[in-house]
């Protein structure tokens, strides 16, 4: 349905990176830096919905932004894309789990009971909601979804209570943090190097907060009236940006000090410490019994994320199987329409996250964050050139602006140089380890896996089949336009026929809920 489809691809996006992750960005740059690096990413990530709105509002194809790209650019673009996405939830899904026990040493600390114990426990009940309760799935994860919403706009509020004093210390905090300990925490060097430095230092954790919201794209083929549906939800994501991310990273650096003893990244003793400075904000202000209540609340939508990223995980290899760009057994479905086999080659990434037995939370949360930001920028990087190549074809082919139902607001341009900061942020996210005395393995490996594989599956795939990219003359445009517009004709008539019926309660929505939806 619908609002199934709606909210778990908001609640995808508002996950750990947000709650959790800019605890530790916080740490590391400072309040100053994780605002500077969270808005220039947020308008990166809006670049990238505009571009998969200019494609999808043209031309809905099933398989999103793979299919895109391998009929708009190069098929073996959308291969690579393909195997890139499924490798980001494969490893997205540990990190969950990771994060779940980071929460969990809020109240019981890793030296009592080693994080495996609740990982394993974790695992085990999103493997059996995957196979037995996908009947469930969507009405379960939608609820789920929605309490991460309401969640999150109630930190919101609470936070902007605290600044402004409201809190049980009636302390209004202003910027006082900003002076002391600082707006930024200079990273490797002192003075204005230090302090850009620990700007570019937080660019991973905001990179990696974004990542999911381009899941829309997974859905474009479900949508209802996409010419409508998928430039206003495109619009509107630039609201989302400022109103969940920036708004909240704003006001929690004026609440929780960069070095607050309370916040498990600021400390090496993650026992009752929280993973999350909202929780810490909460801590802070002395308000009882809440914190509990919020850390009770990020644990059931870390679970609700892992949940749904094992799903898209087993239906990303379903889907590359069914195109054949995996092998055929992975598109085999049992009964209930479980992808059984894809599922039995997904669940054992989950063991990942028990990497939680002999390391730090924080330290395997980091090493995770390193990788799946990589697969995720590697995929913006897909889109972004798949939206090029559309521009470059529709202007070869004839295709004008007044033809399309919606237009990238900064057209090609705007594309490529989100693409070349993208670029910049793959090749040097993790810079420090070619400082001298910085150097760590674990971080090189973790923060550049990615791009040797994804240009093996480029070329390799382009050596195995021979398949040349598409030239702007030759790309295909048009097949099932007709066909689309003709169903979208049909869809608006049945549309406007039942419009008068619920147009207050339509307007009502459109007004004061669908912007936050």
């Amino acid at each position: 349905m619908a609002r199934h489809i709606t909210m778990i691809a908001l609640g995808g996006a508002l996950g750990t990176g947000l709650v959790i992750g800019s605890g530790s960005a916080l740490a590391k740059g400072g309040p100053a830096a994780i605002l500077i690096s969270y808005t220039a990413v947020g308008f990166v990530m809006f670049l990238v919905m505009c571009s998969l709105g200019e494609m999808g509002a043209w031309l809905p194809l099933p398989s999103g932004f793979t299919g895109y790209a391998s009929r708009f650019c190069d098929p073996a673009l959308g291969f690579a894309l393909g195997w890139t996405y499924w490798m980001k939830y494969a490893i997205i899904t540990p990190n969950q789990l990771t994060a779940a026990a980071l929460v969990i040493q809020y109240w019981v600390d890793r030296d009592r009971v080693n994080p495996g114990v609740w990982i394993a426990v974790f695992m085990v009940v999103i493997i059996t909601i995957n196979y037995f309760g996908i009947k469930y799935f969507g009405e379960f994860e939608f609820w789920l979804s929605g309490l991460k919403v309401i969640t999150i706009c109630g930190l919101i509020l609470l936070s902007l209570i605290l600044v402004l004093g409201g809190g049980p210390d009636h302390d209004r905090k202003g910027f006082r943090y900003w002076k002391d300990p600082g707006a930024f925490r200079p990273y490797i060097d002192d003075g204005a190097t230090g302090n850009f430095l620990a700007v570019w230092s937080t660019v991973i954790t905001a990179t990696f907060s974004y990542l999911g919201t381009e899941l829309v794209g997974v859905t474009i083929g479900e949508a209802q009236n996409p010419s409508k549906t998928i430039p206003r939800a495109v619009k509107l994501t630039f609201a989302r940006v400022a109103c969940f991310y920036v708004l909240s990273i704003f006001l929690l650096g004026m609440l929780v000090p960069y070095n607050s003893k309370d916040l498990a990244f600021a400390t090496k003793q993650s026992g009752g410490a929280s993973a999350s400075p909202f929780v810490v904000a909460i801590v802070l202000a002395r308000i009882p019994i809440l914190p509990h209540i919020i850390n009770g609340a990020l644990l059931l939508f870390v679970f609700s994320a892992s949940n749904t990223d094992l799903y898209i995980c087993t239906r990303t290899l379903y889907g590359l199987a069914c195109e054949g760009k995996a092998p055929a057994i992975f598109a085999r479905t049992n009964h209930r329409g479980v992808p059984v086999y894809a599922l039995a080659a997904c669940a054992p990434f989950t063991l990942l996250a028990m990497l939680n037995v002999s390391d730090n939370s924080t330290t395997v949360f980091g090493y995770f964050v390193n990788v799946v930001t990589i697969f995720g920028i590697l995929t913006w990087i897909s889109i972004l050139t798949t939206h090029i190549s559309f521009i470059r074809a529709r202007k070869a082919q004839g295709v004008t602006k007044e033809q399309m139902a919606y237009a990238a607001p900064l057209g090609m341009w705007g594309s490529v140089g989100a693409l070349v900061f993208c670029c910049i942020i793959a090749l040097f996210k993790n810079f420090d380890v070619f400082v001298r005395g910085h150097w760590n393995r674990n971080t090189f490996i973790t923060g550049y896996i990615g791009i040797p594989i994804y240009l093996i599956l480029i070329f390799g795939y382009k050596l195995f089949t021979r398949e040349s990219g598409h030239t702007p003359e030759t790309v295909d445009l048009f097949t099932g336009k007709e066909a689309f517009d003709a169903e979208e004709k049909e869809h608006l008539a049945d549309r406007q026929a039942r419009a008068s019926d619920a147009r207050g309660r339509g307007w009502f929505y459109k007004t004061f809920i669908a912007w936050l939806l």
